[in-house]
């Protein structure tokens, strides 16, 4: 497998920051080439009651590492006494990122959110590289469309609902044009009461 093929991720999730908010979506669909495999991905996965986390890549190495990463955070805190920031769960899951990739073993992009003392995102590339996202961040092959739609419209200090509102209409607009993203969205709100689930939308497209 060439390194152009490793790093190819078949979805679309986008990652906003509002003002007392973090605002996390993704479309439902997964692929194997150009099969479509499945239709009800939630790709917007909670990890803790105040951080989540979009995925994109390798199906079976996202499902390891998000496994591993709540028990090890769960494990943290028992010693501790205290649960783990926003940042140090996210720099936890870059470093595991990072071997899997040199691994060649499979490739992972996250784009992690949460809340502690304030509305805190992450973009964790496929090669292990960590960023403090300030405004928007989007993953996958649909991601390039996404972009248009948030360099366009986003604005600082958005609300929560004008947050979830730029949410729907990048991934919509990944949908029209990204045959690897589709079948619908989820969007997920992670705020001081803590992670929620706030839209799911199936899209169902059918001849009569």
């Amino acid at each position: 497998m060439t390194e152009s093929e490793r790093l190819k991720t078949g979805t679309t999730t986008v990652g906003i920051k509002c003002n007392d908010a973090i605002i996390l979506a993704a479309d439902r669909r997964a692929t194997a080439g150009h099969l479509i495999v499945d239709k009800k991905v939630d790709k917007v996965v909670p990890v803790t009651d105040n951080i989540a986390v979009t995925t994109a890549g390798g199906v079976s190495d996202l499902q390891l590492l998000l496994k591993y990463l709540k028990a090890e955070l769960k494990l943290r805190k028992i010693r501790t006494s205290r649960a783990s920031t926003v940042k140090e769960s996210a720099h936890l899951l870059s470093s595991w990122v990072y071997s899997l990739l040199r691994s060649q073993m499979g490739v992972c992009h996250f784009v992690l959110g949460g809340y502690d003392k304030e509305p805190k995102l992450y973009d964790i590339y496929p090669d292990g590289s960590l960023t403090d996202v300030d405004e928007f961040v989007s993953s996958g092959s649909g991601s390039v469309i996404a972009y248009g739609v948030l360099e366009d419209s986003y604005k600082p200090g958005l609300s929560t609902d004008e947050g979830v509102t730029l949410c729907l209409k990048a991934i919509d607009a990944a949908l029209k044009r990204d045959s690897a993203s589709g079948n619908g969205v989820t969007v997920y709100v992670i705020d001081k009461a803590g992670v929620h689930r706030k839209i799911e939308k199936e899209l169902k497209q059918s001849i009569q």
